[in-house]
């Protein structure tokens, strides 16, 4: 674990800083204690990834959740009693680890995996866009299209040319600037340059330049744009900040839907950030999903017992780990010491932090993820792989995370129907002579349900005073649908004086009686 710790400790820091507004904010978002998401991003560092078997992944408080968790607050009435379903909801996680529900993950299409790479990271430009330019009216981690205030992603960025930040901005060029002089060129001159990161390079400019100009009415950057950590006054006003669960109302049903609903979202953004960030390694490391989700269940128990948000593997913090250099999960856990030691120790400093510093740090994380490349290799690939990713990528820009996904996996499906249907079977006119047709049709390797309409529609075409040979020795698997086609077209055959041979690996026969019994000779397999 600390063998690359040069590589971790420098990743761990970028995480650090992309965490604690995304921490921050998602708490604002749901509705609950800012001090919350904190709590889910320390134990999401340390705890999550002292357990997972993710070399790269990052846990933390996730905005897909950030919906659920504001409507549960207030229809379990109270905070103590929604923890006792982040708690429950943790338990279940370590039933799914231990029902190794975690191949659900590789049921995605690989297409819509890098369609939800896609659509976040221009969720993420997108959204850091007002932040970038001082403007900052809805709380940071707020990743869905419409917004409570009843406007929307493009509406605020509108919005944002009547609001720009002059000193907010400032600092936000100087701190792309510094992020792209050093990733193109400073990494490449020096260790020290590597062991230094350009994000905490930028982060220093950044407070530095708030310190000098806060007493400049024209550059000054307001209160409202930095980073707000919850400043205690002693240790019982830090203790007093940790709430816990309400083991009173555990027999209420309505904990156990809402426990229920978190396990299954948390469970799910997981597998998919799991299965996108193992494709985004570089190592190519393969996270042992089943454990992932046992190490989830354990950080959701521990989160809620001490009254912190539900956590999940989170692909914003995960791909900035990866694209940072970090490759074990000492960055993770780094990471998460980092917020605990902060929130303990520098909040006033963390404080003077301006959110456009850290807008820029996202723009390179969001553009990284969301190179136009990647629409042109998809393109090239295919319509097939194409479409699932084009709409999984507008279904997350313009509604959210999990319907984006839905839209992508549900076009995906269908694609598979359109596929399943096109290659059910060959048709195909071997010989035409005395006025006689002679057709082959070989069916599939694989013939179910979903080709009946393809194989009955060429079986109703074949015209009278045919001859078709039916060969079904490559079919290994035949639904019962399809035989039950093919015993209603041996009458049909009969009348329109069509004669079937069929051909199968136990021999031939010649116009059969009965279909059913004809196919109960062929091994069990087919």
């Amino acid at each position: 674990m600390f063998k690359y710790l040069k590589n971790d400790l420098p990743a761990s820091i970028v995480v650090f800083f992309v965490a604690l507004p995304l921490c921050l904010g998602i708490a604002l978002a749901s509705g609950a204690p800012l001090f919350s998401g904190l709590i889910a991003g320390i134990v999401g560092g340390i705890v999550v990834g002292a357990l997972s078997g993710s070399q790269i992944g990052v846990s933390g408080p996730a905005a897909g959740l950030a919906a659920i968790v504001l409507t549960a607050i207030g229809a379990l009435g109270g905070y103590q009693n929604f923890l006792l379903a982040v708690v429950l909801g943790g338990i279940i996680q370590l039933v799914f680890g231990l029902l190794k529900a975690g191949i659900i993950g590789y049921y995605f299409p690989s297409s819509v995996i890098k369609g939800m790479l896609t659509g976040i990271g221009i969720i993420i430009i997108l959204k850091q866009i007002p932040h970038f330019f001082g403007y900052d009216p809805d709380p940071e981690g707020d990743f869905a299209f419409f917004q409570v205030d009843g406007k929307n992603t493009f509406s605020e960025i509108f919005e944002t040319l009547n609001n720009i930040s002059p000193g907010a901005t400032i600092v936000a060029i100087l701190g792309l600037g510094i992020l792209l002089l050093w990733d193109k060129v400073l990494s490449k001159k020096g260790k020290i340059f590597q062991l230094v990161q350009g994000p905490l390079v930028a982060v220093a400019v950044g407070i530095i330049f708030f310190v000098l100009t806060k007493d400049d009415p024209a550059l000054a950057i307001s209160g409202n744009h930095l980073v707000s950590v919850p400043i205690p006054e002693d240790a019982s006003s830090f203790l007093a900040q940790f709430s816990f669960p309400n083991f009173g109302a555990i027999t209420d049903p309505q904990i156990w839907i809402t426990a229920f609903t978190i396990a299954l979202v948390a469970s799910l953004e997981t597998l998919l950030c799991v299965e996108a960030t193992d494709k985004l390694d570089p190592h190519k490391n393969v996270t042992p999903t089943n454990r992932e989700l046992l190490a989830q269940g354990t950080g959701n128990i521990v989160s809620g017992m001490i009254g912190g948000l539900p956590v999940t593997q989170v692909i914003v913090r995960s791909s900035a780990n990866i694209q940072s250099g970090g490759r074990t999960k000492m960055s993770a856990i780094i990471h998460g010491f980092f917020l605990l030691i902060s929130v303990i120790l520098i909040p006033k400093l963390l404080n003077m932090i301006p959110l456009s510093v850290l807008a820029a740090i996202l723009f390179i994380v969001g553009f990284k993820l969301a190179k136009p490349s990647l629409f042109r290799s998809m393109y090239k690939m295919g319509w097939k792989q194409f479409i699932p990713f084009v709409v999984t990528v507008l279904g997350i820009v313009f509604t959210d995370l999990l319907i984006g996904i839905g839209l992508g996996l549900a076009v995906g499906i269908i694609v598979i129907l359109i596929k399943s249907y096109q290659n059910s079977h060959f048709l195909h006119i071997e010989d035409i002579s005395n006025g006689v047709h002679k057709i082959k049709m070989t069916l599939a390797e694989e013939v179910t349900f979903f080709n009946k309409g393809a194989i009955l529609k060429e079986l109703d075409s074949l015209p009278e005073d045919s001859y078709l040979e039916l060969d079904v020795r490559k079919t290994r698997y035949l639904d019962n649908d399809i035989i039950e086609i093919l015993e209603d077209f041996s009458s049909k055959a009969k009348s329109k004086n069509i004669n079937i041979k069929l051909i199968s690996e136990r021999g031939i026969v010649e116009n059969p009686d009965s279909y059913i019994e004809f196919f109960k000779l062929i091994p069990k397999s087919a």
